[in-house]
């Protein structure tokens, strides 16, 4: 048995471009800075790259800066440059996801807002919206 899985929650190290391959495939490479267990032991900066949908969202929303999280395999491959060979270690992504906007973390200063007049709080209903339309009474619950 073999596994080879990656997740990485780090923060995007340049704005995410994606190019198409010559049978039309949309593919970005970017890199993931992720901080060590430490802060002050600093952050490794892993290589990835998505492929069709994965790399059409990251171009589309992903902007430098942004905490993002990968999901996906290692994967090593070879090429020649100048008659030499070079190895690249990177994780290919097969889902990514955005999980917060640089600015959330540092919001701008804001100019104090007037106090508004207190609102009643809004009234809670029996069936929460995550219920989807069901109907659960006191008996049908096991406690």
């Amino acid at each position: 048995m073999s596994i080879n899985r990656v997740v990485l929650v780090g923060r995007t190290t340049n704005e995410v471009k994606v190019s198409k391959t010559n049978s039309g495939l949309s593919v970005s490479s970017f890199t993931v800075a992720v901080d060590r267990f430490k802060k002050e032991d600093g952050a490794d900066f892993i290589n990835c790259v998505a492929w069709r949908q994965a790399a059409d969202f990251l171009g589309t929303y992903c902007e430098k800066g942004m905490r993002i999280g990968v999901d996906g395999r290692l994967q090593t491959r070879t090429y020649e440059r100048d008659g030499r060979t070079v190895y690249v270690t990177e994780v290919v992504a097969d889902s990514v996801q955005i999980l917060e906007n640089k600015r959330q973390d540092h919001p701008k200063q804001e100019e104090p807002k007037q106090e508004e007049p207190k609102q009643e709080e809004p009234k809670q209903e029996s069936n929460p919206s995550w219920a989807n339309g069901i109907e659960i009474n006191d008996e049908d619950l096991p406690f």
